[in-house]
Parts: structure tokens; sequence; C-alpha cells
């Protein structure tokens, strides 16, 4: 049973019923943690919680979570890092992966011995030639990375396979230097815009569907997602838990998502870049994904407000339905939202799931959705009538159920119940304190810790002097555990229950999900069924 930490199934449903009657939101004040690096411009926390990365001028500093105390930093002159991920390999190292501001990707892994340089991705003398990173997303674990890379007017995908456990080899070497060579990245695969339109070897009746990406005006970004193991042979895997087995990705202005399985080792120069095999084909753009924590969920927003959520377990839709909105997509989030399951072999039949959608109008909505089921789209919140009031952040928080943080672009924040569409708790900000940057927020949730880290921006004080500024950025934190009218929302288990369930799941039993799947929505399939037809009738006569 999936319960929270001490909590008896009648003791959640007693909470979750009292969640639904909250009147006036409180208000919870940040407090004030200690004073940044110059120009700090990205936060990352490690996914074990142990650490805080922080990307700043001249260079990165690792910090330990608890004490705030730095543990060791890289530096380099005139450099800014600009984005930063970290994530841990073994019991006491991790891997960091950064961005700075002239567009060059590095990897690092940090120890208690401190920061070491192994990779450089794309530096080159000849700027004229420079490829630029535009994103760097490390995968859980660290043996693979997601790069989207640009050069003029070009734009592709690689990913990279980075030898962890030769580099966990090398780093016990009493000989290490600073002029270490150690073990390159591997470049496993790049893949062009292009590569989905060759892609005609791909023998399926909707291949057709492929001819659609072809456009006049060429791809400027790419959004991949890294994919845990689902479905059949999951019993073979023999990859440490939580590691990925593939990236799905897609192009603005492409109607197709794509999906490639991840390696270790680089296709031979010889032989032709591998196409990407199409996961799910569109009859209209994609203009923004998500994928559920466990990765069991793909949900894409298209072009004609339509929803459409794969469910990989049964390697079948779940749901494809109109979603009335006051305007397009903008951005998707599942809601971290896993009811207790007295019996654990139903985790496996995808129930209602529920995603947050913000629209270009700035209304956010809650959407929910399930296989068979009429999908219900309730107001979050509406159209702004003021621009200061855009959602610049919508967050789903893991520890907490069906909780999302929301920052809006005038600075306000709060915690959000999006399955009851209530207001929990406001945040509020030290006097003389405004967010940093609140059109892009820096911040990072500590999953484990379960604390929120954001920068602020110390405002100017009468009698001061302004080019003290710069000074004055503070990190500031809240601890979530603290507070009463968020604990009945925090949850102890760390995965959701699909997730613990889908990594035993055979051929047989992904068909015989599938089956009892589609006997379960009969009643709603033939209620639209009925409906069609009725329209059908009504559009006759007329």
């Amino acid at each position: 049973m999936y319960n929270r930490k001490g909590s008896t199934e009648s003791e959640m449903t007693a909470a979750a019923s009292a969640r639904k009657f909250i009147k006036k939101p409180a208000t919870y004040h940040l407090t004030i943690a200690t004073q940044l690096p110059e120009n700090t411009n990205c936060l990352a926390s490690s996914d074990d919680g142990t650490y805080l990365s922080l990307g700043h001028s001249g260079g990165f500093s690792v910090w330990h979570a608890s004490s705030l105390s730095s543990e060791s930093e890289w530096l380099q002159d005139r450099l800014e890092i600009t984005s930063i991920h970290m994530t841990r390999t073994s019991e006491t190292v991790y891997l960091l992966g950064t961005i700075d501001d002239m567009g060059v990707a590095r990897v690092f892994v940090y120890n208690l011995e401190g920061i070491y340089p192994f990779s450089v991705i794309n530096l080159l003398d000849d700027i004229n030639k420079r490829s630029v990173c535009l994103s760097f997303e490390i995968s859980k674990g660290g043996e693979h990375g997601a790069i989207i890379m640009r050069c003029n007017s070009e734009i592709w995908l690689e990913i990279y396979y980075f030898p962890i456990q030769d580099w966990l080899r090398e780093l016990k070497d009493p000989k290490i230097s600073a002029n270490m060579k150690w073990s390159p990245a591997v470049r496993v695969n790049r893949v062009n815009p292009s590569t989905a339109a060759t892609a005609t070897e791909f023998t399926t009746i909707l291949s057709h569907f492929l001819v659609l990406d072809e456009t006049s005006e060429p791809p400027r970004q790419c959004t991949p997602h890294f994919l845990l193991r689902c479905g059949q042979n999951c019993e073979k895997n023999k990859a440490k838990p939580g590691s990925p087995h593939a990236v799905c990705f897609w192009w603005n202005g492409s109607y197709n998502l794509l999906y490639l399985t991840l390696s270790k080792t680089p296709k031979a120069k010889q032989d032709p870049e591998p196409s990407p095999l199409v996961l799910w084909p569109n009859a209209a753009e994609i203009i923004c994904s998500a994928v559920s924590r466990c990765t069991r969920f793909i949900a894409l927003g298209l072009s004609n407000d339509l929803l459409c959520v794969w469910d990989r377990l049964s390697g079948s839709p779940l749901s494809i339905s109109g979603v009335s909105t006051d305007s397009a997509f903008l951005r998707l989030q599942f809601v971290d939202y896993w009811p207790a399951c007295p019996d654990n072999t139903q985790a496996l039949i995808a129930g209602e799931i529920h995603l947050v959608t913000l629209c270009e109008s700035g209304a956010v909505h809650v959407i929910s959705t399930g296989r068979g089921a009429a999908t219900r789209t309730e107001q979050l919140s509406p159209r702004p009538k003021d621009c200061g009031d855009l959602p610049t952040v919508i967050a789903s928080v893991s520890f907490l159920q069906g909780l999302s943080l929301v920052v809006r672009r005038n600075g306000k924040m709060f915690l959000q119940d999006v399955v009851n569409t209530a207001t929990v708790c406001v945040l509020s900000l030290p006097a003389h304190h405004q967010l940093a940057t609140p059109c892009n927020p820096i911040y990072s949730l500590n999953v484990n810790q379960r604390i929120l880290f954001i920068r602020a921006d110390q405002q100017p004080i009468p009698g001061t002097s302004s080019l003290d500024d710069h000074h004055q950025s503070q990190l500031l934190m809240l601890r979530f555990d603290e507070h009463d009218a968020i604990k009945p929302y925090i949850v102890s288990y760390p995965e959701s229950p699909w997730q613990q369930k889908t990594s035993v799941v055979t051929g047989e039993d992904a068909c015989n999900l599938y089956l009892q799947q589609r006997a379960l929505s009969m009643d709603e399939r033939h209620k639209a069924i009925t409906q069609t037809w009725k329209r059908l009738r009504c559009a006759t006569t007329t």
C-alpha cells in the first residue's frame, strides 16, 4: 500500500476530504539562508538531495545542501555558467553538466576530493565553425546526455554516452593531475531534423504521416525526454534502477514524436545514421509535451486543441480528446497525484490522470482524462487582466501530492492543489527583497530534504549606493514539512505505484492489460459511438 509516512488509508481519505474545504490560504515566509556568489544564474540540487550546485560569474560552486557551506568550486576567468545539472553516479561521486555564456558544454565530476573537468563537448578555436549548445540534459545516474546544438542556421540533437565506470576507476588513480587524460565521452547519435523525413524504411501503415514534417521553415528547437524502460522484456534489463532506456523528442513544426533507443557505442562511420522510430504520428503540429515522472505516460498538446496521452506500458493511446480552452496550448505538466492502491495489481491499470496546461492567453486549466473516460477540463486560474499575473513557473512538486508551485511575472508565489483547484498557501519574501528575474526564476526543489531554494535580490534601501546592488543577491529557502497547511500533502513513497510495477511487465502482461482496459472502457466507447451517429444524422437531415 502506498501511504504517506505514518498514515493509514482512512487517515489519508480524511485528509483528502479536508483539503477540499480550504478557505483562506495561509501565508508562509521564506527565510534568508545566505548570500549568493556574484551573478548566480542557475541552481540545481543533486537527485539525492545532498548537494546544491550554483552557476555564477567565473564558474560554479558545489555547496552542501544542509549546512550551505561551499564544498568545492571550479573557476575560470571571463566565463559565466548559465545552466547546470547534477546527478549522483555512485555513493560519493556526482556528474555535472554545464553550459557557459558562449554556448560551450562541459562535463565535470565531483567527489570528496574536489571537482574534475572530464570533457568539453563543443570547444573549437574557430568561432565561425563553433557549434553552440542550446540545452544540455543529463539522465539520472549520468550515463547519457541529450544535447541540442546549433551552428549558424543548422540545428541538431546529439546523444552522448558517458563512461561512468571508467571514470570511477580513473578517479582512484593516485597520480591524478590537472593534465590527466580521462576516457572520452562518446557521441553515440546525431539526429538532424531531416532524419525523420528520410525514415521511409519504417514499415507501418502510418508511415505516410512522416511527409507532413516537410516545411519550408527550418526547425529552431528540439524537445527531448529521457524514458525509463517500460513494457516488454523489462525483466531482462540489467541497468541500474532509474537508468533511461530511450529518448523521445520532437522538432518544433513537427507532427511526429520520435523515439530512439539509447546505446553505449557509436554507429560505425561508414554506416548511415540510424533513423529514429516514429512513436506517435499526429494529424497536427506538436506544440508542447510532457512525460510523467515514471515515464509511462507521454502527453502531447497539438495545434488543433487536441490532447494525446500515450500509455507506453500497454502500447496504445490512453486518451485522445479535444480540449476547450480560450487559446492554444503553451505548456503541459503532469500532476503527481497517486491515490493509495489497496491492491497492487491495480497499479498497472491506468486510471484517471491529471495534467496542468498553460495557454497562450495565460489561463491555466486542469485536464483529467483516462482510458474510456470523458475528459474533464477545469479552470485553475482565468486569463489574467494584468501581464504581471502571467504564470512563469508551474512546477509539480513530487513529494507534495497534487500540488504545484506557481510563480507569476510580478513575483508572487503560491502552492496550488490543482486536483481540487484550491490555493493552499502563499509564499512571501522577506522585507526589501524581490525575486531575481521573475520571468525566469532561479530556483531548485530539493526532493529528499523537501526544501525550496530560490534567488532573491535585495531592493535598494534609501541612503545606500545602487552600485552595491549586485552584491545583494540572497539565497532564500522554505522547508515544506515545517508548515501545517502543507503537511497533509506530504508523501513518503519515492515513486508512483505505476513506476514501481512497470519494471516486471512481460509481453503477455501488456496484452492482458490492454484487453482489460478495453473492457473497462466499453460503456464509454459505446456512448461516444452513439453520439457520433446522432451528430451524423443531424448533419444529414440539415
